[in-house]
């Protein structure tokens, strides 16, 4: 596996500057193997990006939708706010918003996305390699999980990280959203919704 280039490195980096992450895995010594000669590995690069994006969500959630929430503000949280007066969206789809920027960016070198076994948006089904990381989430409580896989010809490194319920407006949405099945369950915080994903390109 060849060193992420430099650019990569440097936003890494600096990702880990401004917050610590978890070094769990699948298990480390399965692992992917870690880069050599001094470059940063997909691993450290991925658990760093995913530790700003986490940190950001859970502001945004608690610190401005669920303070919203609470108060008699003359602005919510809403599903359709594209589509209503003094609204704001929901943290998951702020998160969704961000990460189709970077996915659209062909210099940023690696993609993100939100993934389920109980999606209330389709966008967010499990597929390929994401089925085994959120059972093997789900079966290994405080733990990322870590693979490679090949998408049309390309082969990535790819992590899942437990997707919790880390405000009230989490829950409470999914909670109470018109798309629940009848199989989908009751969350409370804390809860592990589902998954975030992080993919990097490796040659």
């Amino acid at each position: 596996m060849k060193r992420l280039n430099t650019n990569m490195a440097m936003v890494a980096l600096a990702a880990m500057v401004l917050s610590t992450f978890s070094g769990c895995s699948r298990s480390e010594a399965e692992a992917p193997a870690a880069t050599s000669s001094g470059g940063i590995s997909p691993q450290k690069f991925a658990d760093a990006v995913h530790a700003v994006m986490m940190a950001d969500r859970t502001v945004y959630a608690k610190q401005v939708v669920t303070r919203l929430k609470k108060q008699d503000a003359p602005v919510s949280p809403s599903e359709y706010w594209q589509d209503e007066d003094h609204t704001i969206p929901l943290p998951a789809q702020m998160f969704r918003m961000g990460a189709e920027i970077v996915n659209e960016d062909p210099t940023a070198g690696f993609t993100y996305s939100l993934t389920s076994q109980w999606p209330l948006n389709p966008q967010h089904q499990a597929k390929g390699v994401e089925v085994e990381g959120l059972k093997f989430l789900a079966e290994n409580p405080g733990e990322n999980f870590y693979s490679e896989e090949e998408i049309a010809g390309k082969k990535y490194f790819t992590a899942l990280y437990a997707d919790k319920a880390v405000a009230e407006a989490c829950w409470t949405c999914h909670n109470e959203h018109a798309n629940r099945g009848a199989d989908y369950p009751e969350f409370k915080e804390g809860d592990v919704m589902g998954g975030v994903v992080v993919r990097l390109p490796i040659d």
